[in-house]
């Protein structure tokens, strides 16, 4: 399988405090790639490193054999990532269709030549967005009014508007239902698997990593500790001492969603 981002040896600095050390993975095309681990073990700010908001104290990022390190955050948009974020960030005065389009206006290059004619834009590709994670019958909806779980599929749809290469997602289930947190990642391996688009992601509940993720990376105080099948990483030693609390909970509730 083609290599779509290889990270290496990326390490991030607060001072005196390491919040990431040496850490070096590789997303394969269309791979849904997990990254779990305890609170504050580093994730966010890996995330915060590839997307370009923190630049990293030493190691180096490339996506598609291109070094994207210390690039801004809209230039690495620009190349094809695209990123969800744990709480929402979506225009609560605005339609759901008109956030879609403002994403696709962006992707245009169109976000200062169009003033009060934007409303008119991208229409139909915008739905077509919507009809891909099934929000297109709330399309005229304010996002002030929707349910948590449909802000996510509309954030997921407003991350694919510029046809990424790389999705990240930021616990991508935080604040759902259970059978919601299920359904969501179901459209993301679909999505992956259909556009051949890649996914990283992290993720509190095991249920959805082990039902879904192709293969798990586990950070613990900032350093890579696993990275394999859910398989290996169910059964690995250190990962039940320092995240799985002994991993049987996990692997039956797991070995339910694969039966």
């Amino acid at each position: 399988m083609s290599i779509v981002l290889d990270v290496q040896g990326l390490s991030k600095s607060f001072g005196g405090v390491v919040a990431v050390s040496d850490v070096s993975f590789t997303v394969d095309k269309a791979e849904l790639l997990a990254l779990i681990g305890p609170n504050g073990a580093g994730k966010t700010t890996c995330f915060n490193m590839l997307m370009g908001q923190l630049a990293p104290t030493a190691g180096n990022v490339f996506l598609n054999g291109e070094k994207i390190t210390g690039m801004a955050p809209r230039k690495v948009w620009r190349k094809g990532i695209g990123r969800t974020f744990q709480i929402t960030g979506t225009y609560s005065s605005m339609t759901v269709i008109e956030n879609v389009q403002m994403a696709l206006l962006s992707h245009h290059n169109r976000l200062f030549d169009v003033r009060h004619y934007a409303h008119k834009q991208y229409q139909d590709e915008a739905m077509q967005l919507l009809e891909l994670v099934g929000m297109q019958e709330q399309a005229e909806r304010a996002c002030a009014v929707l349910a948590y779980g449909d802000l996510k599929r509309l954030e997921l749809s407003i991350a694919l508007a510029h046809n990424p290469k790389l999705l990240l997602m930021d616990e991508p289930t935080a604040g759902m239902a259970p059978k919601e947190r299920i359904a969501l990642m179901q459209l993301t391996a679909d999505i992956v698997k259909d556009r051949q688009i890649s996914a990283l992601f992290t993720e509190h509940d095991m249920d959805v990593v082990f039902a879904h993720a192709h293969r798990v990376m586990v950070l613990n105080r900032g350093e890579l500790i696993a990275n394999g099948s859910v398989e290996m990483v169910r059964s690995n030693a250190e990962v039940q001492e320092v995240y799985l609390g002994g991993g049987n909970l996990y692997n039956n509730a797991a070995d339910t969603h694969h039966a």
